[in-house]
């Protein structure tokens, strides 16, 4: 597949067919995506790859309370887990709020789901002592989850980025045998797409770089 088709057509897929994805196939995704860049190439990011039930089921069990969160906060009309206001939604109404099954099926529809994980001791966070959430460190693992759905993509499969289970990290490294020094950083769960959606919706680009200044004019 074209490189630019493959950019403009991977989308977030969270239906998948009964086809498995058998290791020959995952291993070449994997082979080529280990080529993502990472800060100092010190290539801190290991991945877990999960097939057997029983742990897809504590996954999804460790989904469900950040779901709820996010459900609770979008019916209040409100960005979910903002890192800038807590949640409106009292701590009852946010424990009484449905989670949503297009949040927990895909780890149970999926043929395996992927648990990227990266070493703390490796990653550049230069925004460690800055007052806000901290970003930076993502350089260090992102790309590689990417360049796992592109790869995926060019195999005809497909998945998406999640990132519920990070609230629940210490039970998430209890389970797969995560070291303490790690950190959770995203789930993703692969498969071959019900449908694949080839026609997705983004801001053009004079809505998403100005020259010179945020505030300043459209490329």
């Amino acid at each position: 597949m074209e490189l630019f088709e493959a950019m403009r057509t991977t989308a977030a897929v969270r239906e998948f067919t009964d086809d498995p994805v058998d290791d020959d196939v995952l291993h070449r995704i994997l082979e080529h995506a280990r080529f993502a860049p990472s800060g100092g190439n010190r290539q801190g990011t290991r991945v877990v790859a999960v097939r057997e039930r029983a742990t897809r089921d504590r996954l999804v069990e460790l989904t469900a309370p950040a779901v709820r969160r996010y459900a609770a906060q979008q019916a209040a009309g409100e960005g979910p887990w903002n890192p800038l206001a807590p949640p409106s939604p009292s701590a009852e109404e946010i424990a009484a709020t449905r989670v949503p099954a297009a949040f927990t099926e895909p780890l149970l529809r999926a043929p395996v789901v992927l648990v990227f994980v990266v070493d703390l001791a490796v990653v550049a966070a230069t925004d460690q002592h800055l007052d806000r959430v901290g970003i930076v460190g993502g350089a260090s693992v992102y790309p590689l989850v990417w360049n796992v759905l592109l790869a995926a993509r060019a195999e005809g499969l497909g998945g998406t980025i999640t990132t519920m289970a990070v609230a629940e990290e210490p039970a998430v490294r209890e389970l797969l045998g995560v070291p303490e020094t790690y950190a959770v950083a995203a789930v993703v769960p692969l498969g071959r797409p019900v449908r694949q959606l080839t026609r997705l919706r983004r801001l053009p680009v004079e809505q998403l770089v100005s020259r010179e200044r945020f505030d300043g004019e459209p490329l």
